[in-house]
């Protein structure tokens, strides 16, 4: 079997709660976000957003059905990219920690014929002070670390009795200081988790076309 791409011209919120599962083939969804969008996740409160800083910036905000804190995305924030599989799929796991396995290393691939070489995190999830604000704050499984110890590759999962969708996002560029003037924090904490996230993540520069050629030599045949 193999991954059949097709491109989502849509918007954030519409596609976050696109229907998937019972298709009976591998699908390959690459988004194509262009205003910049604040994506919550699901359990996460919006009383942990800055509204009124968000409104000013032009951000609008949208909850996604799967966990783990914001994420910004936008078309030059991040490559971002579902992979959805039926639960009668060889890769499909009923350990939902093991069910990123492959996941990531779609991602470990491609980010190395882009010149960015890391490891893909297998454990529990890693917690930091920031993780259940910002997604690239923490470490989950299936994510992947650069070999300069930043994290480069964000995976959420949404699952079914019939399916799983994986939503992916690879940042373009990091700058925790934008991240974090949208999070509802007195000055001080704000100040201390711009210093402290500083290098927490980083970016891969390259054009939409090449990220998506490489994710595409990396999906499994």
């Amino acid at each position: 079997m193999e991954f059949v791409e097709t491109n989502i011209a849509e918007g954030v919120e519409t596609f976050h709660h696109r229907p998937f599962g019972g298709e009976g083939r591998q699908l390959w969804w690459p988004a194509l976000p262009v205003a910049p969008v604040l994506v919550l996740g699901s359990t996460q409160s919006e009383t942990a957003i800055d509204h009124t800083r968000r409104s000013e910036r032009g951000i609008d905000l949208v909850r996604r059905r799967s966990g783990g804190g914001a994420v910004l995305v936008g078309a030059g924030e991040l490559h971002w990219f579902d992979l959805v599989i039926d639960r009668d799929d060889p890769l499909w796991s009923e350990d939902v920690g093991q069910a990123f396995g492959w996941v990531g290393q779609v991602l470990q691939r491609a980010l190395s014929e882009l010149g960015t070489n890391g490891t893909v995190h297998s454990g529990r999830l890693v917690r930091t002070e920031w993780s259940d604000r910002i997604c690239f704050a923490g470490i989950g499984p299936g994510e992947v670390i650069a070999d300069t110890g930043e994290k480069v590759a964000g995976v959420s999962q949404r699952r079914t009795r019939h399916a799983a969708r994986f939503q992916c996002a690879v940042l373009k560029r990091w700058n925790a200081k934008v991240m974090v003037d949208l999070l509802n924090l007195g000055d001080n904490d704000r100040e201390r988790a711009s210093q402290e996230l500083r290098s927490a993540a980083s970016g891969i520069e390259v054009p939409d076309a090449t990220f998506r050629s490489a994710i595409s030599a990396a999906l499994p045949r």
